[in-house]
């Protein structure tokens, strides 16, 4: 019989495929001594050998989605694995001690990452420890006969289902094999519901017990459209869902005639629908999709994919990719917004209590200066390439983008110095995501080109609440009155000094919020590739001049829910 899952519609679409279990199995065991030393002996070699063989097909699949020097650890771990001192003394304690293969694993390994740990002043040995307790894991699976999953081995149809996913995990990701994700937590904003968007997989995620409640290979059907997952679906409801497949197939496809369109509303105002983006890679989605521009290039994943920070080459072959390939269209390019959730094994960032309203973005960028210049440099080479624009994340302060801004302009006049093209028509903007920042929206405006609020942090900073915790995931409320207040004020204020706003956070997308962004005049609405289209096809429908009366509507409300059904009175289908 078929159980459902409700949770939230992070990402459209239908998918049914197989589960694929992203979470850590039980490696527990009981201790116990032996009589037949040798088969204990067969198991531990068999083990290390299948151990060295997924290790090889891991190895294969960094190399193509991380590159040589990333997939370095995996050949780390295979020379752990071969190691003759490591097995001999397994060996030794099986045969001397009894012990079964597993106890005598765990025995062994756990003197040596003892041993490791204890190096404090070689931090190379330290992180050997690491390693060992990474094979151990491993080789353990093995010998318990329990999958360890490994996102970057997955090479059919899956459903992946995880608690979270993290960056790490999605980059591992072949978007070929994957059909769709469910978590147990987050929201529309979280990283996992971002990549689903980013990948054009239908998601659903905060279902709370999704890990709990669906085994590995169980049939799943994932509903993206209404945010719900059917484990072990009868014949009856897959062939509902596959029809239900095949009508959103159609809307999309009828979206699809307006890729070459441009986006203007039913009286004829202009508005930019713009694309949110991580790699140059996903640029296909974004012509595919009738983007006019890209409003955000997640420049911090060029850092997150690579083995040790980017170089000033590396960085420019990559921002070249993007600028050229929009032949034209503007690319708004955010500088590195590490921190929070997002993390670099080779930058140590301290342990904070709450790590999203500490050390991250703009922050270390000013701190560690040398950091943002390479990136600020090989921006400015690319912008020769065609249309760019540069914005700082997490601005706080008038002073905070002044600072920013003057490393940018000494970055820019060094290479004009030197004889280096720059082009002369990169604009310099910010992110508008603190609640504060927003308040003197008016100052920072005679210093920034354009503001581009980012609604995900926007939102948490306003109600206090982390977009990725469940508890109070309530407190997620994009039309609530307070906020849509605070946006006015970022498109107002931009507006009176001659300046454009425009929005990447997920809202931009939001089939609610459209018409009341509109009805403020936000310039450029940026979303995921996959939304551009339908957005499109919404705003073509709507009428700026009766949506200036909805607006003062909305900010006159007392809830998210009363301006919900005030949008839903527009009638739009």
């Amino acid at each position: 019989m078929s159980k459902r899952l409700d949770g939230i519609a992070a990402s459209n679409g239908i998918a049914i495929a197989k589960a694929y279990m992203l979470v850590d199995p039980d490696l527990s065991f009981d201790k116990q001594t032996v009589t037949d030393t040798e088969h204990e002996v067969k198991r531990l070699h068999a083990s290390f050998d299948s151990s060295k063989k997924e290790l090889e097909v891991i190895k294969q699949h960094a190399v193509k989605s991380l590159g040589a020097e990333e997939a370095e650890v995996f050949e780390a771990h295979i020379t752990i694995l071969t190691d003759p001192e490591l097995i001999g003394g397994i060996e030794q304690k099986i045969n001397d001690d009894h012990m079964s293969a597993e106890s005598a694993l765990k025995d062994v390994t756990d003197t040596y990452i003892g041993m490791f740990e204890a190096m404090t002043d070689n931090t190379y040995m330290q992180e050997r420890a690491g390693d060992v307790r990474d094979v151990t894991k491993r080789v353990l699976s093995h010998l318990l006969g329990v999958k360890l999953p490994s996102p970057s081995l997955i090479d059919d149809q899956a459903i992946v289902v995880a608690h979270d996913l993290t960056p790490s995990d999605t980059a591992q990701l072949d978007r070929q094999f994957v059909r769709g994700f469910i978590t147990d937590i987050g929201g529309r904003t979280s990283h996992s519901a971002i990549m689903s968007r980013t990948l054009e997989i239908p998601a659903v995620v905060g279902t709370e017990n999704a890990t709990s409640t669906i085994k590995d290979g169980d049939t799943i059907i994932v509903d993206g459209i209404h945010g719900k997952a059917i484990i072990k679906p009868s014949d009856s409801e897959i062939d509902e869902y596959q029809q239900m497949a095949a009508q959103f197939a159609k809307e999309q496809a009828e979206w699809g005639e307006l890729k070459d369109s441009s986006t203007t509303s039913a009286d004829g105002k202009h508005f930019d629908i713009a694309a949110n983006v991580g790699t140059p890679d996903d640029l296909g989605a974004v012509l595919d999709n009738g983007g006019e521009a890209v409003g955000l290039f997640r420049s911090e994943f060029l850092y997150m994919n690579s083995a040790a920070l980017p170089t000033e080459d590396e960085q420019f072959e990559a921002y070249k990719k993007v600028v050229a390939g929009m032949n034209g269209k503007q690319v708004v390019v955010r500088t590195m917004d590490i921190g929070g959730d997002k993390h670099l094994p080779y930058l140590p960032l301290p342990e904070e209590m709450n790590p999203f309203l500490g050390y991250r973005a703009i922050r270390i960028s000013l701190d560690q200066q040398e950091i943002f210049r390479t990136q600020l440099r090989a921006l400015l080479r690319a912008s020769n390439y065609g249309k760019l624009a540069i914005m700082f994340p997490m601005i706080a302060t008038v002073d905070e983008f002044k600072q920013a801004r003057a490393i940018y302009d000494e970055e820019k006049q060094k290479m004009v110095n030197a004889g280096q093209p720059v082009a002369d028509n990169i604009e310099v903007g910010m992110m508008m995501e603190i609640p504060g920042a927003v308040m003197i929206a008016d100052k920072l405006a005679k210093y920034a080109d354009f503001f581009s609020i980012g609604t995900n942090d926007l939102i948490q900073y306003t109600f206090a609440a982390d977009r990725g915790n469940e508890h109070v995931s309530y407190l997620y409320q994009p039309y609530n009155p307070s906020l849509l207040r605070l946006i006015k004020r970022v498109i107002d204020t931009a507006h009176q000094e001659g300046k454009w706003a425009g929005m990447c956070g997920e809202m931009a997308g939001d089939q609610v919020a459209v018409p009341l962004l509109m009805g403020m005049g936000l310039d450029e609405f940026s979303m995921s590739a996959t939304s551009m289209l339908q957005t499109r096809s919404l705003m073509k429908k709507l009428d700026t001049t009766k949506l200036t009366g909805l607006v003062d509507q909305a900010l006159d409300a007392e809830s998210n829910e009363e301006v919900i059904e005030l949008v839903k009175k527009l009638g739009i289908k």
